[in-house]
């Protein structure tokens, strides 16, 4: 596979640190006595590679991974069809554009819409 190291006895989650769910997450999964292995999407790029690679274990384009309602999208840029290397350019620019937070364990990932998501991992 890619650049994304999996285990099964740690979470790993892509996350914004903007966000007000993310962090419930964390807490949520801390407190369920997981190990959980931080990816603060503002703080670390993450490469085109992973953003790929998030994607494909989504089972989404990688169009699906920008939130086109995010008010940064809206202010920043037109609804449009971009290509796949100009999403991941938008991605790597916006990053707080990308749908988040995502949690990835062993084969496993899957896109938090509420903290409690992260027990079906």
């Amino acid at each position: 596979m890619g650049e994304i190291a999996t285990s099964y006895r740690q979470i790993t989650l892509y996350y914004s640190s903007d966000s007000v769910r993310a962090k419930q997450t964390i807490a949520y999964a801390k407190t369920e006595g997981f190990i959980v292995q931080e990816v603060d999407i503002l703080k670390e790029k993450l490469t085109g590679t992973q953003i790929i690679e998030l994607a494909d274990r989504l089972q989404i384009s990688v169009a699906d991974l920008v939130n086109q309602q995010h008010p940064e999208y809206k202010k920043n840029f037109e609804p449009h069809n971009f290509s796949t290397n100009d999403w991941i350019k938008m991605i790597q620019h916006n990053p707080t554009i990308m749908k988040q937070p995502i949690a990835v364990r062993g084969d496993i990932t899957i896109l938090i819409e509420t903290p409690t998501d992260i027990l079906k991992i």
